[in-house]
């Protein structure tokens, strides 16, 4: 009965909505017609859909150790602003880190007007705004874009592709730079106005740059105003430390190790939270 009102609520709302604030009283509830098979069926059905719940459960289990896993790590193996030193190290790694403003080890790039009418492209170089950082997919790196644009477009329009990657990209202006959301972007692309890159330079290993991204809250950089929002210069003299680039390495491909299981776990929830809706659309009338 939980399985069949689960699949059916939307129906059931639609029909028998009372009042703007949207009641359903428990007389209108006794009332609705179902259609139910034998009580054998009725128990292979729910046995069947318990079973996919409990494994989405483990996933979802799984899938916040691991979060949990990354989220010790990041507070283990970089260094605070109150030290020198990480509390933890691979093995042969010793001395201290270096601080450098962001500004003189890479360089930031803002964005470009994008009209409406040059959107919705499938091909070429992508352009990436805001939003695409929500697209299944992009949730350490930016691998899809909702826009592309030809070569004959950029030539046209004067833009000038950000060719100098790995990058890393993030929210510039408004509540979406409050979100403090940051992705690697490893082939040529484009950004909006709302948005901006930071180039690595010769001296980072590139996803030891964006895991160290990741632990820079820069909303904290941010301008107030009427929207809050960056320059380059906001982010270019933001102070970080970060050691060698073997070392960089080393911490760059434990967590690109973290991220590829995290997104294995999330693909793995996401086929088991469609395999339950698939069933409860066609083992119900």
């Amino acid at each position: 009965m939980k399985y069949y009102l689960e699949k059916n609520k939307d129906k059931i709302i639609a029909k028998y909505l009372q009042g703007g604030q949207g009641n359903l009283s428990a007389s209108i509830i006794k009332s609705v017609h179902i259609n139910l098979p034998f009580t054998e069926e009725q128990l292979k059905i729910s046995n069947l859909i318990k079973k996919v719940e409990s494994l989405i459960s483990l996933q979802q289990r799984k899938l916040e150790q691991l979060k949990q896993l990354k989220k010790a790590m990041l507070q283990q193996l970089f260094v605070d602003k109150n030290s020198k030193q990480p509390n933890l190290r691979f093995k042969n790694f010793n001395g201290e880190w270096e601080q450098r403003k962001l500004g003189t080890v890479g360089k930031t790039q803002s964005g470009i007007g994008f009209p409406t009418k040059e959107q919705g492209g499938q091909k070429g170089v992508p352009f990436f705004k805001v939003s695409d950082m929500n697209n299944n997919g992009n949730e350490f790196e930016m691998t899809t874009s909702n826009n592309y644009v030809t070569e004959q477009q950029i030539i046209s329009k004067k833009w000038k592709t950000i060719t100098k990657v790995p990058a890393v990209i993030f929210a510039k202006v408004g509540a979406a730079l409050m979100l403090n959301r940051k992705r690697l972007v490893t082939v040529p692309f484009l950004i909006d106005n709302n948005t901006m890159a930071y180039m690595f330079g010769k001296n980072w290993d590139p996803y030891f740059g964006k895991v160290l991204f990741d632990t820079l809250n820069l909303p904290k950089y941010a301008q107030t105003g009427a929207l809050p929002s960056f320059n380059g210069s906001d982010i270019e003299n933001i102070k970080v430390m970060f050691p060698t680039q073997v070392e960089q390495q080393i911490i760059g491909c434990f967590f690109e190790s973290i991220n590829g299981l995290i997104t294995h776990q999330q693909n793995k929830l996401t086929q088991l939270t469609t395999l339950k809706k698939y069933l409860l659309q066609n083992l119900f009338i």
